[in-house]
């Protein structure tokens, strides 16, 4: 695995502030970093949103056409999960109890992922590395996509402006396979072994995984439900493309965007910046003052608060932004934000296009 390293003394100055600021501010309201009431509420209404459809496709007789909606509302609740659920348990957030974030960070599962492949891929390497080529596996070309300048054009990326959300839909399909094959570089590349699991062991629990939920999300429609297998697998498929298009959207807006910068280390694999600056730089809020939105995707419109601070739950995004926003401009550091989502997914479009010429 190459290495590489954010060098810059000059700078330090601004983390320490920064974190001695939001610290404080949880100090004087003598409230945790962690979930709240707020967060068992929210988990709850996205676990029903998932589950409950599939009970009712399994106990009721219902028409046909009452597929498509449950299946919509199925897709939406996956996204809800893994956005405002299991994001924040697999970074330690959801609560201050460990085994709680241990156990709702396994509703990956519940949705097809795999929880080990997304810390590997989203803790460790997205958010050490962030929209750096050759570490962060997100701006890695994807198909026909190519989503950073420092990776080669292709004629078909001309395009790419045109024909990116369509293929955004098919994210959590393509994850679903494509894990297999994530797993098997992580072993090669000895990464499995450094988070200190067991190569043979993952790949099991991997297997074992996938088969119980393509068992128990398709399968339990074949024998309970009174829809045929077309019908299921139909339902299946638009699930997963609202979740996969709703999810992709969210993320991509806070990376991919004209206001986010995708620097390179030098041939010694040095950065030369602090690495809370180069968080900054690389990331982008968007739509801040919509707090429906913001509930809905968990957050994740606080994409520079979440890169700061991982360890602390989306919850209380809204209240420490203000403290970055003001700290980073007492040090003269832009604060990369898009106001409206519209204007993100402009931004994005128009990026997009400049990757593909």
């Amino acid at each position: 695995m190459k290495t590489l390293k954010f060098i810059n003394k000059d700078k330090v100055q601004f983390t320490a502030t920064l974190r001695k600021n939001v610290n404080d501010y949880f100090k004087e309201k003598g409230i945790s970093t962690k979930g709240n009431s707020k967060m068992v509420v929210k988990s709850i209404v996205m676990l029903s949103a998932y589950l409950a459809p599939f009970v009712l496709m399994l106990v009721l007789p219902l028409p046909v056409w009452a597929l498509f909606p449950l299946s919509i509302l199925m897709g939406l609740g996956m996204a809800g999960i893994g956005m405002s659920v299991m994001h924040d348990a697999a970074h330690g957030s959801f609560s201050k109890r460990g085994w709680l974030n241990k156990l709702f960070s396994t509703t990956m599962y519940f949705i097809g992922g795999n929880t080990f492949n997304w810390k590997v891929q989203h803790n460790m390497m997205h958010h050490t590395y962030t929209n750096i080529d050759g570490f962060d596996e997100d701006i890695e070309p994807k198909g026909s996509l190519r989503l950073t300048p420092h990776t080669p054009l292709k004629k078909i990326h001309r395009f790419q402006f045109i024909y990116a959300f369509f293929l955004y839909s098919f994210m959590t399909l393509f994850r679903t396979v494509g894990e297999f094959f994530q797993l098997i570089k992580y072993n090669k590349a000895g990464i499995t072994k450094q988070q200190g699991k067991s190569p043979i062991k993952e790949m099991t629990r991997l297997i074992i995984a996938k088969a119980l939920y393509l068992a128990v999300i398709i399968g339990l429609p074949m024998i309970f439900s009174g829809f045929s297998g077309g019908f299921i697998l139909l339902g299946f498929l638009i699930m997963h493309l609202v979740a996969g298009l709703f999810m992709s959207v969210v993320f991509q807006m806070a990376h991919i965007v004209e206001e986010a910068e995708q620097p390179l280390p030098d041939a010694e694999g040095f950065i030369y910046n602090d690495w809370a600056i180069h968080e900054l730089e690389t990331t982008a809020n968007f739509s801040r003052k919509n707090r429906f939105f913001g509930w809905i995707i968990g957050g994740l419109n606080f994409q520079i608060e979440h890169h700061l601070f991982p360890n602390i739950c989306h919850v209380h995004y809204r209240a420490i932004s203000p403290i970055v926003e003001r700290t980073a401009k007492e040090f003269g550091l832009r604060y990369n934000e898009n106001r409206t989502f519209f204007g993100a997914v402009g931004s994005h479009v128009r990026l997009l296009r400049a990757l593909g010429r």
